[in-house]
């Protein structure tokens, strides 16, 4: 065992895989084996590994400017020019960008700034975000108070009450219904018990509501039909900000530029990270309202400072990457081509619907879960994580880098480059690792007739 601590690792099971090489779509490990990286990585690698493109951009780079911060307004023209074509991207009146390292800094810096902002304008105790259970926002203190999965919060202390998180129901109308009841009606009750939250906590102290588009670690849920509409309705009705989280979704998971964008989402603040840069370097983004900057503007001047921001905060190599990544996007019409193998991955997906093994398929564009239950019939969960855990290790086993999210979800979602040849072969080498796990189930006598 090496000297590594290990995140969001069983400390007990390290260094099983050690990946060496990578490839297109495909990774390598030490011993020579092949894997389809089914999940992009951790849903950030879209353009696969080894982009030459990239690489020489990046490259030049270092060469000519390696390293220079943004502290006091010291600037460079590749973070400049990333914010312009950022600003001209979101769908927000008169961005204005905030640069740093993670989708989980990102998020901490979006709560810093409301604070800021509220405090500024007058309404200090307008404070409070709503975050949804089973919402993913990262592990910094502050955002893991975000984070609706508990695996997050044990033995960490995170400070949710004292930063004002109130957590609202998760949208996943198959895992949450009520017998018999309808979409719309699962929808309505959500909507309703939203609203008695708001009234219960005061809307005036409310900053936001924070919600990916589609959920990715917490089990790539998609929201049931209508419950986005509503849940802007809503927060109209209470001057409520719509905080989209488009870490996992933004630049053409969903088949579209945003996640919000095939949600019906009209966000007030986003949060940017991962295939910002297809993940060659560090960087993500918090975008806010002109608004709101020019609120913060003036009281900057008093203190001195706004005094926020990292040593890397817009670093010129992480910047000039994410420029680079945007342009092969849109000059290799990347999104269309997700949103076209999407609707090709979630068709082949589907076919396991009747798997007696699946109680649920679900998904969008390019980032789709098969959900692997205890009783097809109920849909009933199984009782812990072994079986997702088993799923992902037979995965590994043929070859295919999958993950277990939410106890037994499988996730997909691969490269943003890949072909429909490519999917076929995942789904290939899904089938073989579906067809294992249904034997341990029965082995172990886990599933419920």
């Amino acid at each position: 065992m090496s000297s590594v601590i290990y995140p969001v690792t069983n400390l007990k099971t390290v260094e099983h895989l050690n990946i060496a090489r990578g490839e297109g779509i495909y990774v390598y490990d030490d011993a020579g084996n092949q894997y389809l990286e089914g999940l992009a990585g951790l849903w950030c690698s879209a353009l696969g590994y080894g982009n030459e493109e990239l690489i020489d951009a990046i490259t030049e780079q270092l060469k000519t400017l390696s390293y220079s911060h943004m502290f006091g307004g010291r600037t460079h023209q590749s973070a400049i020019d990333l914010a312009d074509k950022l600003a001209q991207m979101v769908p927000i009146d008169n961005a204005r960008i905030f640069f740093s390292n993670s989708g989980s800094e990102a998020n901490d810096s979006q709560m810093k700034m409301l604070r800021y902002y509220f405090n500024v304008i007058g309404k200090p105790e307008k404070k409070k975000i709503i975050a949804l259970d089973r919402g993913y926002h990262g592990v910094t203190l502050a955002s893991a108070a975000l984070t609706g999965l508990p695996v997050m919060h044990t033995h960490f202390d995170i400070p949710t009450e004292a930063l004002g998180i109130l957590r609202a129901d998760c949208p996943h109308y198959y895992r949450y219904r009520n017998e018999s009841e309808t979409e719309s009606e699962f929808v309505e009750r959500m909507i309703n018990n939203l609203e008695k939250l708001i009234l219960d906590a005061g809307p005036e102290t409310i900053a936001a509501y924070i919600a990916e588009p589609v959920m990715g670690a917490g089990g790539v849920v998609v929201a049931a039909n209508g419950y986005f509409e509503a849940v802007q309705a809503l927060l109209r009705k209470y001057d409520i900000m719509f905080w989209a989280d488009e870490v996992i979704c933004g630049f053409g998971r969903t088949g579209d530029v945003f996640g919000s964008t095939t949600m019906s989402i009209k966000p007030q603040l986003i949060s940017l990270a991962k295939q910002l840069s297809s993940a060659y370097i560090p960087i993500s983004a918090a975008v806010i309202p002109g608004e709101m900057y020019q609120a913060m503007v003036e009281p900057s001047a008093e203190v001195g400072v706004f005094g926020h921001g990292y040593t890397y905060t817009g670093h010129p190599v992480a910047s000039t990457a994410a420029l680079k990544a945007l342009e092969i996007y849109e000059r290799d019409n990347l999104y269309a081509h997700a949103a076209k193998t999407g609707a090709y991955m979630q068709n082949r997906l589907r076919e396991f619907s009747e798997h007696p093994l699946v109680g649920e398929v679900r998904g969008v564009g390019l980032i789709g879960a098969v959900e692997l239950v205890a009783c097809k019939k109920t849909g009933k969960a199984f009782a812990d994580g072994r079986v997702g855990a088993f799923a992902q290790r037979a995965c590994q086993d043929n070859g295919l880098l999958l993950r277990a999210v939410a106890g037994s979800s499988v996730a997909f979602c691969p490269p943003l480059i890949i072909t429909e040849q490519q999917i076929d072969e995942m789904i290939e080498k899904f089938s073989l690792a579906l067809e294992a796990t249904l034997d341990f189930t029965k082995q172990e006598n886990l599933l419920i007739q």
